[in-house]
């Protein structure tokens, strides 16, 4: 009886991994680390955005709107936990990447007014803040590749027969992919406007007044 069902589990295990079980596993072990690669990026970008309005307020403090956008963004992306389980709802998927757009063209908009305030590009924290964002948003674009390549290799496992048969046996769904919602936007051609007058540079406050000499 027990060498019976040694052979009935040895059988089991041999036809499980010819139908692609194993293979989904590991797949989606890949996509969770891909996944979590992703996040752990965006978590970088999140860390460095209040170090970066601490340093701009100082020099456009009228810039309030701009500044609190920023910071609200930020709230609002901090506030998403997208779990590796959270993969397989396409919805929540759309949210994040949502709340992930705003942030950036929020940070957009803050790079535009830091271009009007000259004595702001050449403040060394400033300069750094801002190379490990560049570098943070490069680091965000190599995660998020990894990810579609890894979800792609996924959801062919899961189309593809036999394996298609696995997946429907054991409930393994397509998992979402990063999209692009304004995808007829972004296919124009950008508008460069040289003919726009930079605005006017904050006033510098005034030196204190030196006394007057002894006669």
């Amino acid at each position: 009886m027990r060498k019976f069902l040694t052979l009935f589990a040895l059988a089991g295990a041999l036809a499980l991994s010819g139908c692609g079980y194993n293979d989904f596993q590991t797949k989606d072990e890949e996509v969770k680390a891909a996944w979590s690669e992703v996040l752990n990026q965006y978590k970088r970008r999140a860390d460095l955005i209040p170090n970066l309005v601490s340093v701009v307020q100082g020099y456009a403090a009228q810039e309030k709107d701009v500044l609190l956008g920023v910071t609200q963004a930020r709230s609002k992306v901090g506030s998403m936990q997208m779990t590796p389980e959270a993969l397989n709802d396409p919805q929540a998927m759309k949210n994040f990447q949502a709340a992930q757009g705003d942030l950036s063209s929020a940070l957009s908009r803050l790079m535009v007014v830091v271009e009007n305030y000259p004595q702001l590009k050449s403040d060394a924290r400033f300069g750094e803040l801002q190379a490990q964002l560049e570098g943070t948003e490069n680091r965000i674009t190599t995660a998020r590749n990894r990810y579609i390549k890894t979800v792609q290799g996924y959801n062919i496992l899961a189309r593809q027969f036999p394996t298609n048969l696995t997946a429907m046996l054991f409930s393994y769904k397509e998992k979402a992919n990063f999209t692009v919602e304004n995808e007829k936007q972004i296919a124009e051609p950008p508008k460069v406007d040289f003919t726009a007058k930079p605005a006017a540079a904050p006033a510098q406050p005034a030196a204190p007044a030196q006394p007057a000499p002894a006669k």
